[in-house]
């Protein structure tokens, strides 16, 4: 029987870490992640996990403390946000180079400087390359979801790869919403007990974790890599059909919202996506065949399917809560590459939007479906990047 409460995505989160019981977890403090943190360690100190964790003095110790467990055969977790993920940037790398499962959800929250405490996707955008699988949520239940089934990804024995979970800072990590717990067994029997693979503290089969590789290896080595990352896709299916099986909750790479038969179509990730959802459904009353895909998983990235979900539109604007300067926003050009490869392609335009914490109106989504139904309608494109909600 599901459990129907009302609560933060910080505390969904933390909750979904308690069903699962790791064994070890690195603890920083960073706004707006914190109280999730503060609340897992509340449940290690009233004895509700068997979980050992370790305070540290920085996130990149605490990264650093979970590549040691996890390469010492412990099922790890973690959680970070913004300044709190870049310092553990060179981490990052290690972690997945080493095919470590470690599990984090990352509050996406903006970068200084100027120093700004509020949501956007600058963070997890930065380290898109460090070898990390990412799933984004739309809100505190998917949030949740995520969390769960990230752990059935990420120690799949074809994959041991590390995954962020990544929620929209205070507009999920704080907000109150309704949503369903699983049981407790539910989540322990799913996600199943861990397996080692190559432990550390295995002394009668000795092994070295990230030894140095010069020219004769390394590229080989990164090629592999890759190749573990082809076989995301299909394990992140295979884990949403159980997952739905148990919840009935659907899950897949990515979701699509009216999109079937649309002419002009929103691509934008996170909780933006559940406003735009309305605004869709306004233009769709005055028959303007409007719509929506929302990313799920974005590293690695399914250019293939959401080709096939996009090609028949006439005209696309992707939507980037975070920048690359003097560039496009980088959900920009994951979408302009997966269409590239159509002969037909529909026109596309990027608007960059909600850049620390900017809230992103339904006005906002409005302004860009009428821009885009005129470009459906004229073949015309004036700008192709630009910023929305900006003050002059």
């Amino acid at each position: 029987m599901a459990k129907v409460v009302a609560v933060t995505g910080n505390e969904a989160c933390a909750n979904a870490l308690r069903q699962v019981n790791p064994d070890v977890c690195g603890i920083y403090p960073i706004t707006p992640q914190t109280d999730m943190m503060q609340r897992y360690a509340s449940y290690i100190s009233d004895g509700k996990v068997k979980t050992e964790p370790i305070l540290v003095e920085s996130e990149h110790s605490s990264m650093s403390a979970c590549i040691g467990a996890s390469a010492a055969g412990g099922r790890v977790i973690t959680a970070t946000s913004s300044q709190g993920l870049a310092l553990m940037w060179e981490m990052l790398h290690i972690a997945s180079g080493d095919r470590l499962p470690i599990i984090m959800p990352v509050v996406n929250r903006a970068l200084s400087a100027p120093l700004n405490i509020h949501g956007d996707h600058s963070d997890a955008m930065g380290c898109r390359d460090t070898g990390w699988i990412q799933i984004w949520s739309e809100n505190a239940q998917e949030a949740y979801d995520n969390t769960i089934q990230a752990f059935r990804v990420g120690e799949h024995m074809d994959i041991r790869l590390p995954v962020m979970v990544c929620m929209d800072g205070f507009i999920i990590s704080h907000s109150i919403e309704r949503m369903e717990y699983l049981e407790d067994a539910e989540v322990q029997n799913f996600v199943g007990e861990f397996q080692n693979l190559y432990p550390l503290l295995d002394l009668d089969k000795p092994k070295s974790y990230g030894p140095l590789i010069l020219t004769d290896l390394y590229h080989e080595y990164k090629r592999a890599q890759h190749e573990v990352m082809l076989k995301v896709k299909n394990v992140v299916l295979d884990v949403a059909k159980d997952f739905e099986k148990m919840s009935g909750r659907k899950y897949g790479l990515f979701e699509t919202y009216r999109l079937e038969d649309a002419d002009i179509a929103l691509v934008i990730l996170n909780s933006a996506a559940g406003t735009s959802k309305d605004v869709v459904d306004d233009f769709r009353s005055r028959g303007i065949k409007a719509g929506l895909l929302k990313p799920r998983l974005f590293r690695p990235f399914p250019y293939e399917e959401i080709a096939e979900a996009l090609k028949n539109t006439k005209a696309v604007c992707v939507m980037d809560r975070s920048d690359s300067f003097g560039g496009y926003g980088p959900l920009f050009m994951e979408i302009s590459s997966a269409l590239y490869q159509l002969q037909q392609k529909p026109a596309l335009i990027n608007k960059i939007y909600g850049l620390g914490g900017r809230d992103y109106l339904p006005s906002h989504g409005e302004l860009v479906f009428n821009e885009l139904n005129e470009i459906a309608k004229s073949g015309k494109i004036n700008i192709i990047k630009e910023y929305i909600g900006v003050r002059e």
